[in-house]
């Protein structure tokens, strides 16, 4: 005779077995759930690939190089382009919230709607315990919208990864990679026009034990 099992007495987290499709949300039905109240700003979730996604928490050495990124692009960015700073942008199947998204001007642009990808010409993710994520599914999904160049910033290796030439298709990715030590300079290049170059050992954290 089998033994009855207390509901009590059964661990949580359990492996799913689920095998059926998962519903896929679109854009539009996510804008509903956020305009209607069901998702609110204490939801850490963005939209990818349809699916709901929580957002990873943010360490230290993540928030020193946004604020390290933020200072020097805001002070070097042309008037015509926009930097936002961790904004969703608008793709067909994702709401992703990149670090930072270089968008077309002006400002009142976007003070309806999102940046889509025929605004967008650079999104930069800061990759720490993200690192592999942002290399596969957000380099796959940047590449689907034809995101002309995407750039990881690598604080686990010391490096920027910088992307280009976006394929779409059956396997989306982008062509081309090339990755820059802390020595090299990256150069930041808008519409196939170089503005400036910029010190790869300035945009990361410093190091353990070093001071500014």
């Amino acid at each position: 005779m089998s033994a009855a099992v207390k509901l009590d007495s059964v661990p949580v987290g359990l492996p799913l077995t689920i095998r059926r499709p998962l519903y896929r949300l679109t854009v539009e039905q996510y804008h509903r759930m956020a305009e209607t109240g069901i998702l609110g700003k204490r939801d850490r979730v963005e939209l990818i690939e349809g699916l709901l996604v929580e957002k990873m928490t943010r360490n230290p050495p993540h928030d020193e190089s946004i604020a390290r990124i933020n200072r020097r692009l805001s002070r070097l960015l042309p008037d015509e382009w926009i930097l936002r700073v961790q904004s969703a942008v608008t793709l067909t199947r994702s709401e992703p919230e990149p670090d930072f998204a270089i968008a077309r001007g002006p400002e009142g642009r976007y003070s309806r709607r999102k940046p889509g990808p025929r605004d967008l010409v650079l999104l930069i993710e800061v990759a720490d315990a993200s690192l592999l994520e942002d290399r596969t599914t957000q380099a796959t999904i940047y590449a689907n919208a034809r995101i002309p160049e995407y750039w990881i910033v690598n604080v686990v290796d010391g490096q920027i990864e910088v992307y280009t030439d976006p394929r779409r298709g059956r396997a989306p990715g982008y062509r081309q990679r090339h990755d820059y030590s802390p020595d090299e300079e990256v150069p930041l290049v808008l519409q196939g026009q170089e503005i400036t170059r910029l010190r790869v050992r300035e945009l990361l954290p410093l190091p353990a034990g070093e001071s500014a």
